[in-house]
Formats: C-alpha cells, structure tokens, sequence
C-alpha cells in the first residue's frame, strides 16, 4: 500500500511548540516554597514542553530532530515561555484555557508523531507508539527535571489513553485511504474531547492496588476456613 505523501507544515509544528511552551511555563510558575523556580528555571521547563514532544519523535524515528534544523522552534519555545511567564498571573485565573491548551498540545503532538511514523513507513500500531510518545514526552521530561513524580505513571485523567485513542484513529483513518491531514484533525479532535471529558468527569484508570484486592479477596473466598467447634 502507498505510504501517505504528508510533510508537517512548519506553522503546524511551530504552533504545537508554542502552545507546548506556554503551558510547560504556566506549570512551572505555579510553584511556591521550595519547589519555586527563577526565571531561567520557568523558560526551560517551557521549551522543554515546547520541543520535547518533538525531539522524542524524531529519535524514536531515527531522524535528526526537527527542532534543531531550524532557528524557528528554539525562537518560538523560548518566545511562547516567556509570554507564558509574563501571563501566568492572569491566565491562572481561567483554569479552562490552561487545561484547554493542555489537551490540544497532546493532540497535536500525537497527530505529528503519528503522521511522520506513517510517512515514513512504519506500521500501524508502532506509528500510534510514536505518536503517543510524542504527546505526552514533554510532560515527562518536565517531571524529570522537576524532581516530580511522572504523571502518566499514576492515577490521573487520561493522558496516554487520549492520546492513544486519537492516534489509533488517525492511523486508522489513513490505512482506509483518507488523506493524511483529515485523519490528523480527526486524531486531534479525538484526543482533546477525550481529554476535556477525563477532566470534565474525573475519569482514570483503575487503580493497580484496587485489582490487587479484587484477585486477593477472590483467592481467599476459595480457602475454606476451619471454624473451632462451639
């Protein structure tokens, strides 16, 4: 089957790294007490949300980052956590937007990660891996360089299982033969309602210790328990 002809605009791309940017700077600034970081510290988080999504992309593909091949993304990660730096006073106080951007700056990085594991020529499902681990590779390294725990590991609302849903669908869409930029906006749309909705309704996955107890609690209805006569 003919692998799809689609190349990332450098405006979509630039786009995703500055939404990326803004909301790596807006998490960054909202620490206090030990946890509180400079200047310095608040822009590398923001480029680090900006253009890690990318950079993991591009090395699990094995191509030269993207980011480096041009002034534009370093230009636009620092510009868009410095906006994000200025505002996080104001934008603080309308939690929609920041979990807004949050959700479309998954979406996008997993649709560009899909698309150019496809165009590339991997499979179906290792393409999803990659997308996937272009959406949520920059919440990791923030949280590795943070010192905090990494969120997908834990009980939150959804953000592997968002973005794997959207890129699914996406991969989906472009093996039955739709164009790849159709499929993109449908993988996007589908991450972000996914992720609106998590938050929204406070959906996570279950918790591993509550399966734990259910495997217990069956196990131990099978042992027959020996009662002392009265």
């Amino acid at each position: 089957m003919p692998q799809p002809l689609f190349v990332i605009p450098l405006w979509a791309d630039l786009i995703a790294v500055g939404l990326g940017g803004i909301q790596g700077a807006l998490f960054a600034s909202g620490f206090r007490g030990d946890r509180r970081l400079d200047f310095l510290g608040v822009a590398i988080i923001g480029m680090l949300m900006g253009m890690g999504g990318g950079l993991i992309r591009d090395l699990l593909l094995g191509l030269s980052p993207a980011t480096l091949q041009s002034n534009w993304y370093l230009l636009t990660a620092m510009a868009a956590a410095l906006v994000g730096m200025l505002l996080a006073g104001i934008l603080a106080k309308v939690n929609w937007l920041i979990v807004g951007l949050d959700a479309v700056v998954i979406g996008l990085f997993g649709a560009f990660g899909t698309s150019k594991a496809l165009v590339v020529g991997l499979p179906l499902v290792p393409a999803v891996f990659v997308g996937v681990c272009a959406a949520v590779g920059g919440g990791v390294l923030r949280d590795v360089m943070m010192g905090l725990p990494v969120a997908i590991m834990h009980v939150g609302s959804l953000y592997a299982v968002a973005a794997g849903a959207g890129c699914l669908a996406l991969a989906s869409a472009a093996a039955l033969g739709l164009e790849i930029s159709i499929a993109a906006v449908i993988g996007v749309s589908l991450t972000t309602v996914i992720r609106l909705l998590a938050v929204i309704f406070d959906l996570s996955l279950p918790e591993q210790r509550m399966l734990y107890r259910r495997k217990v609690a069956v196990e131990t209805a099978a042992i027959p328990i020996v009662r002392p006569n009265a």
